[in-house]
């Protein structure tokens, strides 16, 4: 396999890879966090969570090898690996990781976290993250990861220190809670998707899957397997406020090269700069693997 792929998107790194039906693998260092496992990312051994859109092996299938190389790097004091799942996939993940620890003879540390559409969750500091509802054969999920901060109040913001300290002191609420939306991650889902969790177009960073982009596999054939074509990513685009939209799991039947023109030419007057290809690095003709 050649080497990952690496985006740079503002404040965040984007490294991995993901190609429809064969694997999907992200690791988001600033996050600390894993996103899919169809690929073991040796960097990203050591991360502190792991968010499972769903079962699929393409999207699961290097999870084992994902926790043996954390048993060897990191060794067995380190904290088990955090993994948040869509409720429902969390009892046969546990027992297929015990049954390979026995294989193993070393235990497959995990500690699972199964959400339901719409529960939010408390990851660390000031990060949260939001289970967002995805349309696909099996249960699945995507996940909003954002930020929760105390911001003062409009009215308050003239006070001077000693001012608001007295107000504190009578026990006025001088701020309240704002969220910032951060990254979101859509993939293996219906477009549908994009009208249950509008937050998504306010995310600095949208990943989201676009599998087929010609009429080689037309929109009724993405609709069948629960995938996004681009011509349904379209009336979408407008919307996308993001700072980076980050386009993946593209299907094999496109050559990079195709996907590189179809996307630039169909999406880029829309979404210009802003748009990013998860594709193999350039001068790479070939998919990773």
């Amino acid at each position: 396999m050649s080497m990952l792929t690496e985006i740079n998107i503002g404040s965040y790194t984007l490294r991995g890879a993901s190609l429809g039906g064969l694997y999907t693998a992200l690791h988001i260092p600033e996050l600390d966090s894993l996103f899919d496992v169809g690929l073991a990312i040796r960097r990203g051994a050591t991360a502190s969570r792991l968010f499972l859109s769903h079962a699929h092996l393409d999207h699961i299938g290097a999870l084992p090898s994902l926790l043996g190389m954390r048993g060897m790097v990191a060794g067995s004091d380190h904290p088990p690996l955090q993994i948040y799942c869509p409720l429902g996939v969390e009892e046969e993940l546990e027992a297929a990781l015990h049954s390979l620890s026995l294989l193993h003879r070393w235990p497959l540390r995990v500690s699972m976290h199964s959400m339901a559409v719409g529960e939010i969750l408390h990851l660390k500091n000031r990060l949260w993250v939001k289970a967002l509802k995805t349309f696909h054969p099996v249960p699945s999920l995507g996940y909003l990861i954002f930020e929760r901060i105390q911001k003062l109040r409009l009215e308050y913001q003239s006070l001077r220190g000693d001012e608001l300290r007295e107000l504190k002191r009578s026990n006025v609420e001088i701020s309240h809670t704002v969220e910032r939306p951060k990254v979101a991650y859509l993939t293996d889902t219906l477009p549908d998707a994009l009208k249950y969790c509008p937050e998504v177009f306010e995310a600095e960073v949208l990943i989201i899957e676009c599998t087929f982009l010609s009429e080689k596999k037309g929109v009724e054939v993405a609709r069948a397997g629960c995938h996004i074509h681009i011509e349904e990513l379209l009336e979408w685009a407008p919307l996308m406020k993001n700072k980076a939209v980050v386009l993946m799991h593209f299907s094999q039947v496109h050559s990079p090269q195709e996907i590189e023109e179809i996307c630039r030419k169909r999406l880029g007057p829309i979404l210009g700069e802003r748009l990013h290809l998860l594709l193999p690095p350039k001068g790479t003709k070939q998919w990773w693997i």
